[in-house]
């Protein structure tokens, strides 16, 4: 890949559980036209891609009757695949970034390595909010499902803390909105990097 080739990906998952088609370009303006059927999480969804300058076309769907569990991790699953793939070899990167976000009373911060080794650190959550419904059908428990599934399908490294935050609609807001600030530095390319990134030669 390159500055004047555009990273773009395309994956279709379909299981038992959930439905999905989903499209990326990491070189967009933030674009979306997301459709879940869980409108607290189109909402969350909408932000990241406007906040990371990511375009993003997602068309969703899944045994919500039962639970939006399966539906949100299995989105989150995709997206990842999919920036994974977008990224390519990720030559001439910046690979790291970092953001704090506040929404209100809310204040979080996420670092994102594009390193190519998934790990999650996900701090900070008040006691009980991965209990409270958000819009009714939203559990906060869905925000920390949908960190894992992105940062391990898309192979990043990603500490995200939230640091002080009372309203569960401004934690998970800003968490969402931290992530994507930092995700749009590290993915951006730098021109004071030449090839990869790394001392290994691969990331």
């Amino acid at each position: 890949m390159s500055e004047t080739t555009p990273r773009t990906a395309r994956v279709e998952r379909a299981t038992s559980e959930s439905r999905i088609d989903l499209s990326v370009n990491l070189d967009g303006t933030g674009t979306s036209d997301i459709e879940t059927t869980v409108p607290f999480f189109n909402h969350m969804l909408t932000a990241f891609a406007k906040h990371s300058l990511t375009d993003i076309t997602v068309r969703a769907s899944g045994d919500t009757d039962i639970d939006v569990h399966h539906t949100v991790e299995d989105t989150g699953i995709v997206l990842g695949q999919a920036i994974r793939e977008a990224l390519g070899d990720k030559r001439g990167i910046a690979r790291y970034g970092d953001a704090l976000v506040p929404l209100d009373e809310s204040l979080a911060q996420a670092v994102v390595d594009i390193s190519g080794r998934p790990y999650l650190v996900h701090v900070g959550e008040p006691a009980g909010f991965e209990f409270h419904l958000i819009g009714g059908h939203f559990t906060g428990s869905m925000v920390r499902h949908f960190f894992e599934a992105i940062t391990f399908a898309a192979g990043l490294t990603v500490h995200l803390e939230l640091v002080r935050g009372r309203d569960p609609h401004h934690i998970a807001e800003a968490e969402f909105k931290a992530f994507a600030r930092a995700f749009r530095q590290a993915k951006a390319f730098d021109a004071g990097v030449v090839g990869i990134p790394s001392t290994k030669g691969a990331l």
